[in-house]
């Protein structure tokens, strides 16, 4: 049995277990997860209020759809920092709902940010407004086409 221990909190082979079916299906009942599991609900329960509180399941979401993603135009950023600029430009890109994920990235780039707006002409702006803020060099885009393959982290990989 391998435990990963995560603020406070270890998995344990049936956190894992629980983490993957919720990731298969979030709205899945505790009585259909204790069946899976060969456990019981309490056992379930107990083991969803110790992985939330420790920070391990940090929230439920929507995955949305093929059409209603489809709506949205996406596109990746790569942001270059001045010296000591890190924390500032972060601040600012927390501000702006349209920042769909930043990650902290070695290379070229300070900053990879998954950008996501209705219109090109918002993208416009938004890379304008990005490209203003104090402490960035310079940016360069790429518009996602197509995802081709969307694997979602998988907890069978935590160890």
């Amino acid at each position: 049995m391998i435990n990963q221990t995560f603020k406070h909190a270890t998995l344990d082979d049936l956190d894992r277990k629980l983490l993957a079916l919720l990731q298969l299906n979030a709205r899945e009942s505790v009585s259909q997860l204790a069946r899976h599991l060969e456990v019981a609900r309490t056992t379930v329960l107990a083991r969803l209020e110790k992985l939330e509180n420790s920070g391990v399941i940090a929230g439920y979401s929507v995955v949305l759809g093929h059409d209603v993603s489809n709506e949205y135009l996406y596109a990746s950023v790569g942001i270059s920092l001045q010296p000591k600029s890190g924390a500032r430009v972060f601040r600012a890109l927390q501000l702006m709902p349209e920042v769909h994920t930043l990650w902290s990235v070695s290379g070229e780039y300070d900053y990879l940010a998954i950008l996501c707006v209705p219109t090109a002409h918002q993208l416009d702006q938004l890379l304008d407004n990005i490209g203003l803020l104090d402490g960035v060099n310079h940016t360069r885009t790429s518009i996602i086409l197509a995802k081709k393959i969307d694997r979602h982290p998988v907890v069978s990989s935590i160890k």
